[in-house]
């Protein structure tokens, strides 16, 4: 039987996914991103895949320097979970520096196989 999915363990993959984010660590960003996530920017409306996301990582397209969390709120529910991240993010962007205080929603699954991963997210400004 498979255990049951702590609003603890989710937490601390929400924090592997900074941390990854801020070393452009495409290894454990490749882990935590499910193969079907979409990610809604909110000042655009876009949408962005997996593989976007990981491109913008390993050309260096994207660079954060800074990620700064002032609140992390987390539920779980069963094996699905979301993380509501406010905090101020830092980098540059096709070479232009940006600082932004965001909201971060992110809807994650998990699974014994592979953990918690995020199927859906989506940022607006705070």
């Amino acid at each position: 039987m498979a255990k049951p999915a702590s609003t603890d363990e989710l937490r601390a993959a929400e924090r592997r996914l900074q941390i990854a984010q801020l070393a452009g660590d495409t290894t454990t960003l490749n882990h935590l991103l499910d193969d079907r996530v979409l990610f809604t920017s909110g000042s655009t409306g876009a949408c962005y895949t997996k593989h976007d996301d990981l491109h913008l990582h390993r050309t260096r397209q994207q660079i954060l320097t800074k990620v700064s969390e002032e609140d992390l709120t987390v539920l779980v529910d069963g094996r699905t979970g979301v993380t509501w991240f406010l905090g101020t993010v830092e980098g540059t962007l096709a070479g232009k520096p940006f600082m932004a205080r965001l909201r971060y929603t992110r809807t994650w699954i998990h699974d014994d196989q592979h953990g918690w991963r995020i199927v859906a997210a989506h940022a607006s400004h705070a």
